[in-house]
């Protein structure tokens, strides 16, 4: 089997603080109507932006990734919060994790409550001894002093539709938000949250939530935040082997991503991308699908792009 080619973009490092996100891939931009691709870029743009100001008043990554993702949770143009995927029951359970440099990390999944489930995946690791926890209660996460909402607050017509109109979860596939960023401190993290798949079980977990597969951050190599075939992701640890890459395999980051890509998921039959920023503030967005909704600023104002 032929992988399918890996779409790349490559900034080189400024040595200052950097932001990158990415609100799905699998979308095929031939597919959205000028109004809808409209609304995901201007969402794009916001999300990089609320990243970036977190970073140029001086504030950590680990603040940029939550303020940029987010941004995304509360749109409903991406698979994650408000507009998340439905599993065959017809309700949304949510998957989120973040990570930072110095190996910290908290997740959550099959979630229910958190408007924001990145701010539940960072309760975990702020307040927790624990990194994955499964289906939160509502009083624990109102402990924690969390926005919550009702479950119908994450159903809305589009996703509803999407799964009338298929019976598995091998179509309306991806849609994951995430980003990573490295801040003037030289420190870098990663966030990602998602809705999961249309049509997916009851209980299912894909990559977002889980440390080196979904999301990982080092500060001695790199942060990454994954969308994609999240199964291949797992069984890839794809987040995790990048980073393995750079550090014992002595890669540039372009060749560890694309490789990756390339032999954990395109050779496998699956798609998907992912974002990457070094501590020294270089950055790589990546995809072998049609399209992947996303963003970045390195200081020169935000840039978004879809196809």
């Amino acid at each position: 089997m032929t992988a399918p080619t890996v779409t790349l973009t490559h900034l080189p490092a400024t040595g200052g603080p950097a932001i990158a996100l990415h609100g799905g891939a699998g979308v095929d931009p031939a597919s959205l109507t000028k109004e809808q691709a409209a609304a995901a870029r201007e969402a794009l743009a916001a999300a990089t932006g609320a990243g970036r100001e977190v970073l140029d008043a001086g504030g950590p990554a680990l603040d940029a990734v939550c303020a940029a993702v987010r941004v995304l949770e509360d749109s409903e143009h991406f698979n994650a919060g408000r507009g998340a995927a439905l599993t065959t029951d017809g309700t949304a359970e949510l998957d989120a994790c973040v990570m930072t440099g110095d190996s910290r990390a908290g997740a959550v999944t099959v979630a229910t409550g958190p408007r924001n489930p990145v701010m539940a995946a960072r309760a975990v690791m702020e307040n927790t001894d624990h990194v994955l926890m499964a289906a939160p209660s509502r009083e624990l996460l109102e402990g924690w002093g969390l926005d919550l909402v009702n479950a119908d607050y994450y159903v809305t017509p589009a996703r509803l539709q999407m799964l009338a109109e298929t019976g598995s979860f091998t179509e309306y596939r991806h849609g994951t938000v995430g980003a990573v960023a490295r801040d003037a401190e030289g420190h870098v993290a990663a966030a990602t949250s998602t809705g999961g798949i249309t049509a997916q079980l009851p209980g299912r977990v894909g990559d977002t939530p889980l440390v080196g597969c979904g999301t990982w951050a080092d500060d001695a190599t790199v942060a990454i935040s994954c969308t994609g075939t999240g199964e291949l992701f797992v069984r890839g640890a794809v987040a995790h082997d990048v980073h393995a890459r750079l550090r014992w395999g002595g890669q540039t980051l372009t060749d560890a991503v694309t490789e990756a890509l390339d032999e954990l998921i395109g050779a496998r039959g699956g798609d998907g991308g992912l974002v990457a920023v070094t501590p020294a503030g270089e950055a790589v967005l990546a995809f072998n699908s049609p399209g992947m909704y996303r963003g970045h600023d390195l200081g020169d104002g935000p840039v978004t792009a879809i196809g």
